[in-house]
């Protein structure tokens, strides 16, 4: 990887007239920006369908395939001819710096229901709608069956379907097709609309220089289509149920740990099928971006199992997993692995080796290295090795002014003037100081939270982890990435030899 930098906002933070952010007019304008600013990547959260049960979390998709057709551009289909003018003006929502799930998810439902009713009868005869059902065939009829037999269900788990469906007999597979025939059919338009949108906006990255670094989740939600179409790889019950769940132990963001709830592998399945799921769900991946963040890394050395029925995730053990065997299988598949190993938190050496093995980057946040063991601690600027991705802080933590001003202690912050050689420092700076020392690390490339580009305290942290409620939810406004700001950044990024300009 060049030396170079690039800006983490998710597209459900963009400015947009819909409610939330999307792959419409605002991405490109963002994508430009970027261009301008000499940054060459632009990393986003995961782009799986969410739901209002579950906090609008991207990290809790009800699959790890499919796409949210939430972030659909209603402009686009205009565009495409799909729908007029007119009738997403009558959509439209004030600006606000904070993303409206609701109201975009009714506004999106509306539009794509209308624009596929016009279609229904003609869509099987449409060669590229069939294209892209053949192309995704290995997932697309598992996904669109789950999510139309969710719906006639009011939403409930598919643990609690009908037997026949539930464990997916033959006859009730057959019947339940039939049954919801039409519903199947508009999920994957939505599916195909999105992905029709995505292909163009990543040709015009690919255009001016831009790449994008997507998130895998380790793990799935259990109440998702991958856990109903695939239960041998998971540890459920006969019913379908967990019977452990999957956390991390006590760590900075929690003293109890955290218990996440997610079901966890069933790796002697997996390895036994040579991983098939896995490399799948990865091939998917890297052919949507052009790196790919794994997230909790660590779980593919050794991962923190917790008894279904326990209060905390203190009551957990740590199980080893195969992650030599299977990355040695992807990258015999895939060859150079475009992977960003997210190594934070309860590192030990087992898992330095299996990223170090397959040279893949990991990461360092500078806010966790002011403390009482900087001279030694990892995410210290000095310690940062050159093959690592550097941020000030990723989407789980607060802003630079927030991270200064409520979470950095007495310790934190005289560390830090020490570092930056000053004896004080005015709040309205401190974003910008943070940036030029991660600008500044030998690591290849450094990240940037667009909050911090304009300075914005914690009302503008994305995600405070082990919080259900109230997270996801910040938006810019049209114009706040001014000239100025992209000016500055350009110059900085210069400054530091990260500029992505073509040698």
């Amino acid at each position: 990887m060049k030396r170079s930098s690039g800006v983490l906002l998710h597209f459900t933070s963009l400015p947009s007239r819909f409610g939330i952010g999307d792959l419409g007019p605002a991405a490109y304008d963002f994508a430009d920006f970027l261009a301008e600013a000499g940054q060459r990547f632009w990393q986003v959260l995961p782009i799986t369908p969410t739901s209002p049960e579950l906090c609008n979390s991207p990290y809790s998709g009800f699959s790890a395939y499919a796409a949210n057709p939430i972030l659909i551009s209603p402009e686009l289909m205009v565009e495409y001819g799909l729908l007029e003018y007119e009738e997403i003006l009558e959509c439209t929502l004030p600006d606000s710096e904070h993303a409206d799930f609701k109201s975009a998810l009714h506004i999106k439902k509306t539009l794509l229901r209308k624009a596929f009713s016009r279609n229904a009868n003609t869509i099987l005869d449409n060669p590229s709608f069939n294209q892209f059902i053949w192309d995704n065939m290995h997932w697309i009829n598992d996904f669109a069956l789950f999510t139309a037999v969710k719906k006639h269900f009011a939403n409930e788990s598919w643990t609690k379907w009908p037997e026949d469906i539930r464990d997916r007999t033959e006859e009730g597979l057959h019947h339940w097709g039939e049954k919801l025939y039409r519903e199947i059919l508009f999920v994957k338009f939505c599916q195909w609309i999105f992905f029709r949108q995505w292909g163009q906006l990543k040709d015009h990255l690919d255009e001016i220089g831009v790449e994008l670094i997507g998130d895998v989740p380790i793990y799935v939600t259990h109440d998702s289509s991958d856990v109903w179409a695939n239960r041998r790889i998971f540890k459920l019950d006969e019913h379908g149920n967990s019977y452990c769940v999957a956390g991390v132990p006590p760590d900075y963001f929690s003293k109890t740990g955290q218990l996440w709830g997610n079901p966890v592998y069933n790796w002697d399945v997996l390895k036994e099928e040579n991983f098939g799921w896995w490399l799948s769900r990865m091939r998917h991946n890297l052919g949507l971006y052009h790196w790919v963040r794994l997230d909790h890394f660590r779980g593919f050395s050794a991962y923190w199992e917790v008894p279904a029925d326990a209060k905390t995730a203190i009551e957990g053990y740590w199980v080893p997993a195969p992650g030599h065997d299977f990355f040695e299988k992807l990258s015999c598949n895939e060859g150079c692995l475009h992977i960003i190993a997210e190594d934070l938190g309860h590192i030990t050496p087992d898992v330095t080796y299996l990223k170090d093995r397959f040279h893949l980057p990991g990461m360092n946040l500078l806010q966790f290295s002011f403390g009482d063991d900087i001279g030694y601690c990892g995410d210290a600027l000095h310690n940062h090795r050159r093959n690592s991705v550097v941020y000030t802080g990723t989407h789980d933590n607060n802003t630079n002014r927030g991270w200064y001003n409520d979470d950095a202690d007495e310790i934190s912050r005289r560390h830090l003037l020490a570092y930056l050689g000053l004896n004080w420092i005015d709040e309205s700076t401190i974003s910008w100081k943070l940036i030029r020392l991660l600008m500044s690390s030998v690591g290849c490339l450094c990240i940037i939270q667009a909050q911090d580009l304009l300075n914005l305290d914690s009302k503008a942290r994305m995600n405070i982890p082990g919080e259900a409620d109230g997270n996801w939810g910040w938006k810019l406004l049209p114009g706040q990435l001014t000239p100025l700001i992209r000016e500055r950044l350009g110059e900085m990024t210069e400054l530091f030899g990260r500029t992505s300009k073509i040698d």
